[in-house]
C-alpha cells in the first residue's frame, strides 16, 4: 500500500493537471470487510494505528499532534473502483437517492475520505488510534489537527439531513451467542460480533443492504455473513437488537467431507458443529 499511486484531475477552461499523492502510512487494525466499516466514526469501537512510513522523516512530522484530542485523517477509499452520482444513503428518508456530494459516500469522484478520529497517542512513526471509520490497509494522505473553534460549527444547517432517521439500536449477544462467535473469531479470524454492531445497529431489517430473512414469530429474523447465520430478536419500542443464535450456513449433506468447498471454511463449520455439539 506504501507505493500506491493516487491520481486526481483537475480540468478548468484554463488547467488540466494531474496530481500524484503517494501515501503517508497505512491503517492497522482488526477491520478487514467493508461490512465492518462503520456508517461515521462517532459509531465506532475500536482501536488501531496509523503506521507512517520509514522515510521523509515523518518522525517530526507527528512530533507536536501530542496534546491533541482528536485528528483529522484524509485517506484513499482503496476498495472502491467506481463512482455514482447519486447514492443512497443508509439514513435518508424513504431510502431516497442523495447528490454524491451531499453525502459522505465512498462512491465518489475521487476515492478520497476524510475521518476525525481520537487521538490515543503517538510512539515513533505509530500513530495510535480509536474510534474510526477506515479499513486494515487503508492508505493514509494527510493528517491534520482537529481545533475545535475552527472545525466546530453546531449552529450550522444540515440540509437533507435534518429530515434523516438516525435511530440507533443497542445490539446485545445472550451468553451462548457470545461464546460462539469468539470461538469463530479465534478459529477463523472472522469478527461477527463486530458485523452484527455495524449492520444491525441501525435500519436492521433494510434487505436492500443485507441479506435478511424472517424468522418463526414476527420479532425473529436472520441475518447472513457470508456462510453463517446470526439469529436475532427485534425489540422496536426498546430500540434493542438482541442476539439469540449463531449457527452454520451449510445444510448436513454440504458438510460431507466429499462436497465441494468453494470457499475453503467447511472443515472450520465441522469443526464448530461437533464443539457446540450441534
Amino acid at each position: 500500500m506504501n507505493n500506491i499511486d493516487i491520481k486526481t484531475t483537475l480540468q478548468t477552461a484554463e488547467t488540466d493537471k494531474t496530481f500524484a499523492f503517494k501515501p503517508i502510512g497505512c491503517v492497522r487494525c482488526a477491520q478487514k470487510y467493508r461490512y465492518e466499516a462503520p456508517r461515521q466514526a462517532v459509531f465506532a469501537n475500536n482501536e488501531g494505528i496509523i503506521r507512517l512510513n520509514p522515510d521523509n522523516n515523518f518522525v517530526q512530522a507527528v512530533r507536536d499532534l501530542t496534546g491533541f484530542d482528536r485528528l483529522w485523517v484524509i485517506y484513499c477509499f482503496h476498495l472502491n473502483s467506481d463512482w455514482k452520482p447519486l447514492v443512497r444513503p443508509p439514513v435518508a428518508v424513504n431510502k431516497e437517492k442523495i447528490s454524491v456530494f451531499a453525502t459522505r459516500s465512498p462512491h465518489r469522484p475521487n476515492p478520497i475520505g476524510m475521518s476525525c478520529v481520537e487521538l490515543v497517542k503517538i510512539d515513533g512513526l505509530d500513530v495510535h488510534i480509536r474510534n474510526f471509520d477506515m479499513l486494515n490497509n487503508t492508505p493514509v494522505l494527510d493528517l491534520k489537527p482537529y481545533i475545535p473553534a475552527a472545525d466546530a460549527f453546531p449552529e450550522a444547517r444540515t440540509g437533507w439531513l435534518a429530515n434523516a432517521a438516525f435511530e440507533q439500536y443497542d445490539v446485545i449477544f445472550t451468553s451462548q451467542s457470545s461464546a460462539k462467535a469468539a470461538w469463530i473469531f479465534n478459529a477463523y479470524g472472522l469478527d461477527l460480533k463486530k458485523f452484527c454492531e455495524v449492520q444491525l445497529s441501525h435500519d436492521p431489517l433494510n434487505e436492500s443492504r443485507k441479506r435478511i430473512s424472517a424468522g418463526k414469530t414476527p420479532e425473529e429474523f436472520t441475518i447472513a455473513c457470508r456462510t453463517w447465520r446470526i439469529l436475532f430478536k427485534l425489540d422496536e419500542p426498546g430500540k434493542r437488537i438482541e442476539i439469540t443464535g449463531v449457527k452454520s450456513g451449510y445444510m448436513t449433506e454440504e458438510l460431507a467431507i466429499s462436497a465441494p468447498d468453494p470457499y475453503v471454511d467447511k472443515t472450520v463449520h465441522r469443526e464448530f458443529l461437533l464443539h457446540f455439539q450441534e
